[in-house]
């Protein structure tokens, strides 16, 4: 479970995030959604302690900069970031050993194989196309068995092989109790997935609701989205 108390966050003289607050239950995919510099990446990334802010974050009910706080946590960025000259196999090895994690070895042979990267594994970091990074991102993050998980942008770059294989994944972790929290500008893509939709604009919330909690069940996560940031 994730929880998010006031949090706050400022650059300088402007407010990015202001004291907002939300929970992400077990088994549960929440969509963080708002227009371009609303908030969503500075919480993503205050919850994933790679900034400074105002406010309380637990993860499964640690501090999320503690150990055991980062031990639950798993995080897949908007822009990879790998090591040149490591080669795919070995960023895997490198998660698995950092997090303590033994017999990662099947998981790691069918996460690889689910996006097409198995045959490409001993391929150094510097010569993978930003399509293929991303899929290593998403592998390395997935190997820990995560109990929170933090998505920024995962379709972007992606083939739709590997958009279809995402999403997958991300429904059989949430059927395996983590918490996800999920942020796109894609909402179509995330349609059949979602059980809380955030909606921010101007570093605050504007809407923020279950799906069970939705009146109009017929209307689309982006017919919600421009009513309440348009009007």
């Amino acid at each position: 479970m994730l929880e998010v108390v006031n949090l706050s966050k400022s650059y300088g003289k402007t407010e990015a995030v202001k004291n907002v607050s939300f929970r992400v239950n077990t088994g549960e995919i929440a969509v963080l959604a708002g227009p371009n510099g609303a908030g969503k990446s500075t919480i993503i990334k205050s919850i994933a302690g790679l900034l400074r802010y105002e406010g309380n974050i637990e993860i499964c009910g640690h501090d999320n900069k503690s150990v055991e706080g980062k031990k639950e946590l798993g995080y897949i960025p908007e822009m990879p970031s790998l090591f040149p000259l490591l080669t795919i196999k070995e960023h895997i090895i490198f998660m698995a050993h950092s997090y303590k994690i033994a017999g990662y070895e099947s998981r790691a042979e069918e996460l690889l194989k689910l996006f097409d990267l198995w045959d490409k594994k001993d391929k150094y970091g510097s010569e993978l196309s930003k399509g293929m990074q991303q899929k290593v991102s998403v592998c390395c993050a997935l190997i820990t068995n995560p109990k929170v998980l933090l998505v920024d942008e995962p379709m972007i770059g992606l083939d739709p092989k590997a958009i279809r294989s995402i999403k997958e994944v991300l429904q059989e972790m949430k059927e395996g109790g983590t918490s996800i929290v999920l942020s796109t500008h894609l909402l179509d893509s995330v349609e059949g997935l979602w059980d809380r939709i955030l909606i921010m604009k101007d570093g605050e919330f504007v809407f923020t609701k279950s799906r069970d909690e939705l009146v109009d069940e017929s209307k689309s996560l982006e017919e919600i989205f421009f009513e309440v940031t348009e009007g």
